[in-house]
């Protein structure tokens, strides 16, 4: 058995160092345009504001597109659906370097949002992969934390190359964008000939008419997020939007449960281990989605304000970069304490360090050395959280649902980051009149964004101790399967 667990861990490895790249990649284009945005704001004859509008597309998109993607990776094969999210992702980021007008690049960069698919599909991949072994969870865990470290490597990479690039280009727009475009193009090939398929159940079908209604409701609460970010909270046909999208979901769900192959099993979701989870996901994303920006709005803000630290783009990049890293350091550190205590001791545990990171502020705030603390703190909860999440939502789903338990984690944590987003926009801009500079909030303002993260992570824990102790741990599907997966890998 120690031989089969060898070889297993000997093609797993494998797999991993191929998918790794793959979100070296994800992180590339995550970070790379960051640095670029006045420019591109300038090379398309927009204003600031105007840039928001790109961002809201893509999370619209990614909300929308990522069960139903995952879906049919569990239909059809992990990997098949990875490398059409990937030519998608290739085509809209070579679009972005050919485009020059608002509307076409809005359009593209929407569709290049097909990226945020890939570590949903990886995660559902690497666990039907290990599933026959027994130890399918746990080489997930391990798994995902280093696609975790690429991703971050990857954003931190993009981040700093982006801006560099455009100078060694001659502050040529277009050069400069094909770089990530080449990146993602290369990620095709490296998954059409490094990576396994995964082995989906027979005799599946699409509940086409569940995921038109799904989106339909997810598309109404985005909007309407979107939306109240943009108009204010005095925009009152701005509820109405959302509550359209939250009362679809009563007629979908009954809909649901009389479907012998639902688009998204609301029964698998009812088990005490899947729905936690869930939630959790969605109260991270406050956080993880939600307040990057009011952090680097913080970081930056005058002092004469009586708050802030005054600090220039480019030290403000230093800060990110130290969360990114801790980030890396506590992707690293889950599986760890994963496998000394237990899975969800190892949740419980990254979620308090996210409430301890941001609820650190409230007294810490005053120089760059406590901001400093602050976010490493969170980036180790959070970095554990982005890998784990999915994780444990693939070893609690049922086999064939591994592709959007995670895939779902994904969702819940966009809407939970587009809520934040929008809330913390009207408390900042609700502040901003008691400023002193004009373009500044208030101090009360930004301790209420930094209230709600933390308090959402305790929320978090605190339903994460309702998950059953022995969750996630591995189990042996079916013996049987065992040769049949070892001789498979075997021949990867």
């Amino acid at each position: 058995m120690s031989l089969l667990r060898g070889k297993s861990g000997a093609i797993t490895m494998g797999l991993i160092g191929y998918l790794f790249f793959v979100e070296l990649v994800s992180g590339i284009i995550q970070g790379y345009y960051i640095p670029l945005i006045p420019d591109l704001v300038e090379h398309l004859g927009i204003r600031d504001a105007d840039f928001n509008w790109f961002e809201a597309a893509q999370l619209l998109l990614s909300a929308i597109v990522v069960p139903i993607l995952a879906k049919l990776g569990d239909m059809h094969g992990h990997k098949r659906i990875l490398l059409v999210s990937t030519v998608l992702t290739a085509g809209a980021t070579w679009w972005l370097a050919f485009t020059g007008d608002f509307t076409s690049f809005l359009i593209a960069w929407a569709l290049q949002g097909f990226y945020v698919v890939w570590l949903p599909l990886e995660v559902a991949l690497i666990f039907d992969r290990g599933r026959a072994t027994g130890s399918g969870a746990s080489q997930t865990r391990r798994a995902a934390g280093l696609l975790v470290v690429a991703l971050e490597a990857g954003a931190i990479m993009g981040a700093l190359g982006g801006g560099r690039i455009f100078k060694v280009f001659d502050e040529n727009v277009q050069q400069t964008l094909m770089i990530p475009a080449i990146a993602v193009t290369i990620a095709f090939f490296v998954i059409l000939f490094g990576v396994p398929e995964s082995k989906p159940l027979p005799g599946r079908s699409l509940d086409f008419w569940g995921f038109v209604i799904l989106t339909i409701g997810l598309l109404l609460i985005t909007s309407g997020l979107t939306f109240l970010r943009i108009n204010g909270p005095g925009a009152l046909w701005v509820y109405l939007l959302m509550l359209a999208g939250v009362a679809t979901f009563i007629p979908w769900g009954r809909y649901e449960l009389r479907q012998k192959d639902p688009a998204i099993d609301l029964r698998m979701l009812r088990d005490p281990s899947m729905w936690p989870i869930q939630l959790t996901a969605g109260l991270v994303g406050i956080s993880l989605l939600g307040a990057q920006a009011p952090l680097a709005t913080f970081a930056g803000t005058d002092p004469i304000n009586g708050y802030g630290l005054g600090m220039e783009s480019d030290e403000i990049s230093y800060i990110i970069g130290a969360y990114l890293v801790s980030m890396i350091v506590g992707a690293l550190l889950f599986p760890v304490l994963s496998k000394r205590k237990s899975p969800r001791v190892a949740l419980i545990v990254a979620t308090f360090f996210v409430a301890t990171g941001y609820l650190m502020f409230l007294p810490f705030h005053d120089t760059v050395l406590s901001v400093f603390l602050n976010m490493s703190v969170a980036g180790l909860g959070s970095g554990a959280l982005v890998g784990a999440l999915p994780a444990a939502a693939a070893a609690a789903a049922p086999r064939g649902q591994t592709g959007i338990a995670t895939a779902l984690t994904n969702t819940t944590k966009t809407l939970g980051g587009s809520f934040a987003s929008a809330v913390f926009a009207i408390v900042l801009v609700a502040g901003a009149a008691s400023a002193v500079t004009e373009t500044a909030s208030s101090l009360l303002g930004y301790l209420t964004v930094f209230t709600i993260c933390g308090v959402g992570a305790l929320v978090a824990a605190v339903l994460l101790f309702l998950v059953p102790k022995l969750a996630f741990a591995d189990v042996v599907d079916d013996i049987d399967e065992l040769v049949p997966a070892i001789e498979t890998d075997d021949k990867v």
